[in-house]
């Protein structure tokens, strides 16, 4: 049986992640090439080094500390997926909220563990009052149509600091009006 709920700052650690599978086999990646959508083969492996889950745990730990949302999801009490939302708002009317990482354990990807950790980030970023949630969205396939399942569209303002940090990420929004919570 799944659970979730909201972690504190203090529960983030790294032996938090021990039975954490990020590990993500890619082929295929959607990218903007010259102003239009295209899915282009480029296969790699995406997995975290030792110092990324330390430097996760740091990330998370900040992100409630500045007042942001972290949920996960646990088998067994396990943690098997987590979802985190930045507390600042951005964009030229400030009616975003970002949505900074949302993953899933590679062993329990397709039980909808996703689909209810972005059901609470939303929200979430609803109640603070956020109009959409910006998502940079890793660019494999796997990922884009998850998020446009969810309801994800480009987004209409690019937020810059994601666009260089991570140039082939996708960047989506999704409206928090449509919304019941």
């Amino acid at each position: 049986m799944i659970t979730y709920r909201t972690l504190k700052e203090d529960e983030i650690k790294r032996e938090l992640f021990r039975y954490f599978i990020r590990r993500q086999v890619v082929t295929d990646c959607r990218r903007k090439e010259q102003g239009k959508w295209v899915i282009k083969s480029d296969p790699f492996i995406d997995d975290w080094s030792e110092q990324d889950y330390w430097t996760l745990v740091s990330c998370l730990k900040h992100t409630l500390s500045a007042g942001g949302y972290v949920s996960a999801a646990f088998c067994d009490n396990r943690l098997k997926g987590f979802v985190s939302v930045e507390a600042e708002f951005f964009g030229s009317r400030k009616n975003y909220l970002d949505l900074s990482s949302l993953h899933v354990s590679e062993d329990m990807r397709g039980n909808g563990i996703g689909k209810e950790l972005f059901l609470l980030a939303m929200s979430f970023a609803k109640k603070k009052g956020a109009e959409k949630l910006y998502i940079s969205a890793h660019s494999a396939i796997e990922s884009q149509l998850f998020y446009q399942a969810m309801g994800c569209v480009e987004a209409l303002e690019y937020n810059q600091r994601h666009v260089e940090e991570e140039p082939y990420d996708c960047q989506l929004e999704v409206s928090l009006r449509r919304t019941s919570s």
